[in-house]
């Protein structure tokens, strides 16, 4: 079988400043599913550790949904920012793993939230975060938003095989939240680049669901309900991109790797992480590792990390940030933000 080659493709870079993060929160599901407790489904722990650098990873219970977790976090971010619900006008949901396919979960989390303005889904998977930051700092900087709500919420547990043992282990549940509103001229993103490339749709997809292959008992019988993952190409794809989108946002800001005080990439796999880190020349010390203790989390893995690190001090006014979201789309963003 030949090996699908990606090319990494330049999308335009962008400037987004005026903006400001103002608050942060975060949830995990309770459940800790640790690499030992999935040796009962023929999963070896210690490859999971050597090829991901996961040790566990949250699920959540039958009865909680993406929009619950999103719930929480939002509610977290809301209380440590001191803000009234009733002054947030727009709340941007990025998910995957939708409650339904019809409403939104933005909906769902606008009414149990309270919010009077608009809520909107924006479907980018891994790289969904940095596109609904994104998007609610567009509305923010234009003036057609005072205070954003920006959610990154997946429950992947309810969408990976569990026969797949090389995928399955991968992937935990969780949500981050963060607050945007207006800042000084040099808050907010220095340089930004979003880009797509949808020839490689299927290394990385759910076949079934939606209007091409609908629901069906063949289907189900043949699991393309579950999340497909070619490994290989993707991740070879993921470090050239985390490499050439970085030095690139990095060039834009006229700034160099030694001015990027923490780096943010979605956490997706360590050898990746480690692999960019390498090719960038960047510290160890300067990356955010949570994907031991939570596995990837989709779009949740870079607002989960944003308010850990806000909560231990490691950012304050000033620091500067990269960002880099990616996968399934195959979609990416990248951002260097600072606070």
């Amino acid at each position: 079988m030949q090996e699908t080659v990606l090319q990494t493709r330049r999308s335009p870079i962008r400037h987004l400043t005026g903006v400001q993060v103002v608050s942060t929160g975060s949830y995990v599901p309770d459940i800790v599913v640790r690499n030992e407790d999935l040796a009962q489904m023929g999963c070896d722990p210690e490859w999971i550790l050597q090829r991901s650098g996961i040790r566990e990873r949250r699920h959540a219970p039958p009865e909680m949904a993406t929009s619950d977790l999103a719930v929480a976090a939002a509610e977290q971010c809301i209380e440590a920012s001191g803000v009234n619900t009733d002054d947030i006008d727009l709340l941007v949901v990025g998910t995957f793993t939708p409650d339904l396919l019809c409403p939104s979960t933005a909906c769902l989390v606008q009414d149990r939230l309270g919010i009077n303005g608009a809520a909107f889904d924006v479907v980018a998977a891994c790289a969904g975060f940095i596109y609904s930051l994104i998007t609610a700092m567009q509305y923010v900087a234009s003036g057609t938003s005072n205070l954003a709500l920006v959610i990154g919420a997946d429950t992947n547990s309810r969408i990976a095989n569990p026969a797949d043992v090389k995928t399955y282990p991968l992937f935990g549940d969780g949500a981050g939240a963060v607050l945007i509103t207006a800042g000084d001229d040099d808050q907010g993103l220095l340089a930004y680049t979003l880009g797509s490339d949808g020839s490689g749709a299927e290394l990385l997809c759910r076949k079934m669901g939606g209007s091409r292959i609908p629901h069906s008992p063949e289907g189900l019988a043949s699991n393309q309900h579950y999340l497909e993952m070619e490994g290989r190409p993707i991740f070879k794809w993921a470090v050239r991109l985390i490499d050439s989108t970085v030095r690139e946002v990095l060039d834009a800001a006229q700034l160099e790797i030694k001015d990027i005080d923490v780096l943010v990439l979605h956490q997706a796999n360590s050898r990746i992480m480690d692999a960019a880190a390498d090719s960038l020349g960047i510290p160890r010390e300067k990356m955010v590792v949570n994907i031991d203790r939570f596995g990837n989390t989709s779009a949740a893995s870079i607002p989960l990390a944003l308010d850990e690190i806000r909560r231990n001090g490691t950012i304050q006014r000033g620091s500067r940030i990269m960002l880099c979201g990616f996968g399934a789309g195959l979609a990416w963003g990248t951002g260097l933000m600072q606070w």
